[in-house]
């Protein structure tokens, strides 16, 4: 979690998303997934435990546009 952190705030500091990629050792992919969690959901996007985004998926696309995920 704290890498993510540090990487957002390198950021928001007016660094480049290929530097800051760079220097983390990520793909600018990544990059660009850890910092729209950030702008969707602020730091407590970042959280772990209970209170996290769940990793449930919100629609399934091998059902038919009728039926549901449950």
């Amino acid at each position: 979690m704290d890498e993510r952190l540090r990487f957002v705030a390198r950021l928001l500091d007016g660094g480049t998303m290929t530097q800051a990629c760079q220097e983390f050792g990520i793909s600018r992919k990544t990059g660009y997934k850890i910092f729209s969690r950030y702008k969707d959901c602020g730091w407590r996007g970042f959280r772990i435990g209970a209170d996290a985004r769940s990793a449930m998926p919100t629609s399934c696309r091998s059902r038919s546009s009728g039926s549901s995920c449950n």
